[in-house]
């Protein structure tokens, strides 16, 4: 059956409206061209959800595991990666199957209450995204140019600007962007990973799980952080929106290729999102674990260490590059990922500049008062908050989701498999219990 109305069913007739229409079905796939001209439409999503897993916020968490415990806990990057390659697929799927976003799906399936609740924890994780954003891009000045971190802050309230510039210019030209400055930091970070000469030996051994996570209570309060921080609650709403740019045939066989092709691109680029987080822990534990540096947790104290360690002076340059690029790189999918929720959940449409002035103002505000106060041991400790929020708020996205990409009414032909559901589901109730520990212990 080829038709555009094969997965109604299972959704409100009222409620057809199309996620991010100003660039809806606006890149071109060739029909009946070779397996690698195809494939290249579809590269671009998955580099623009990459962002998220290797954002700011994963270098505190990485830097403190790898100082800390060495090399032992990159199983739990490796993990949580392929909790996130699933995560991500299901997005994808629900996007292309059903030409709906994980909003706009919310808000179909569920109460208007239970909608705007779900609303209301998006936007706090989003808000907690772009202050890891700004608090990065602010460290990231002051550590190349000495630039006062309340400055700093203040400087990251211009790239609304660029942003509203970018926009106009195509949802090409902004995953050229992404793409250029990902190059960016996979090469700074493969420059420290010769420098610091790790063992290879000792990588291969911390990719093996061990019972020692789970047992050890400060070990296992950081994997929960690692984890928190990889899989992106944000991530799930934009991707399941942004693969719909692509002009893909929207008949069932059409959409069976777009979830294959969508698929390839999302986990490859999901991969080097894992090299990153898994090259700033090897960096963190061949550099400080071994050195006597254990104490080493965020990304200053790191910056400070790097050079007269390694006796490189490049290292400390190129670290703080990466870290820059890296923020810049969030701004713009965590912008995309605002406007995604807001539109979707309420079905209101605001000016862009508006949107992202409004999620600006409010990581700018608190890291500005904080900057202020406390200098940067606070801003380190807000960092830290922010992922402990997005790993709070990561089961009620995951969650509908799951359940959504599991109903066959909904999904029709591409409902999730037995196996794959049953997977999901094992996830989703991993990253629950994890996160209701960790609030046990943040309370407490």
């Amino acid at each position: 059956m080829n038709t555009t109305n094969t997965f109604m069913k299972g959704w409100r007739q009222d409620n057809a409206s199309q996620s991010l229409p100003d660039v809806h079905s606006t890149i071109k796939v060739p029909r009946n061209s070779g397996f690698f001209r195809t494939l290249m439409a579809y590269v671009g999503p998955g580099l623009m959800v990459a962002v998220g897993y290797m954002d700011p916020g994963n270098w505190a968490t990485d830097i403190a595991g790898g100082a800390q415990f060495g090399y032992r806990l990159l199983s739990v990057i490796l993990i949580s990666n392929l909790f996130a390659i699933l995560l991500q697929h299901l997005s994808l799927k629900l996007g292309i199957a059903t030409g709906r976003d994980l909003a706009q799906a919310c808000r179909d399936h569920y109460s208007r209450p239970v909608s705007i609740g779900l609303w209301l924890l998006a936007e706090i994780a989003i808000a907690a995204t772009d202050l890891a954003e700004v608090i990065g891009s602010a460290i990231a000045l002051n550590l190349l140019f000495g630039l006062p971190l309340p400055i700093g802050i203040s400087i990251t309230a211009l790239d609304v600007m660029l942003l509203l510039y970018l926009q106009h210019k195509g949802f090409r030209v902004i995953e050229s962007i992404v793409a250029s400055l990902i190059l960016i930091i996979l090469l700074c970070f493969g420059y420290e990973l010769i420098v610091s000469q790790p063992s290879v030996s000792a990588i291969a051994g911390g990719l093996l799980p061990r019972v020692e996570i789970v047992t050890n209570p400060s070990m296992l309060y950081i994997a929960i952080g690692i984890l928190g921080a990889t899989v992106m609650p944000h991530n799930l709403y934009l991707h399941s929106s942004i693969v719909q740019t692509r002009d893909y045939d929207r008949t069932d066989t059409g959409r069976q290729s777009a979830i294959r092709f969508a698929t390839i691109d999302s986990t490859v680029s999901l991969f080097l999102a894992f090299f990153i987080n898994a090259a700033i822990l090897i960096l963190s534990a061949a550099t400080f674990h071994f050195s006597g540096n254990q104490h080493v947790a965020d990304i200053t104290d790191a910056h400070q260490l790097l050079n007269p360690i390694l006796g490189v002076q490049l290292a400390g340059i190129l670290f703080a590059v990466a870290l820059l690029a890296s923020g810049q790189n969030s701004t713009l999918t965590g912008t995309l990922a605002g406007q995604i929720v807001m539109e979707g959940f309420l079905n209101l449409r605001l000016k862009p500049w508006v949107r992202r002035l409004i999620t600006r103002l409010l990581a700018i505000v608190p890291a500005l008062i904080v900057a202020l106060l406390y200098g940067e041991k606070g801003t380190a400790e807000l960092l830290v908050l922010s992922q402990v929020i997005l790993s709070l708020q990561l089961s009620f996205a995951v969650v509908p989701l799951v359940q959504f990409t599991g109903d066959k009414l909904k999904m029709g032909r591409f409902v999730n498999p037995r196996w794959m559901n049953a997977i999901a589901w094992a996830i989703a109730t991993v990253i629950i219990g994890l996160n209701g520990y960790l609030l046990w212990n943040t309370l407490l």
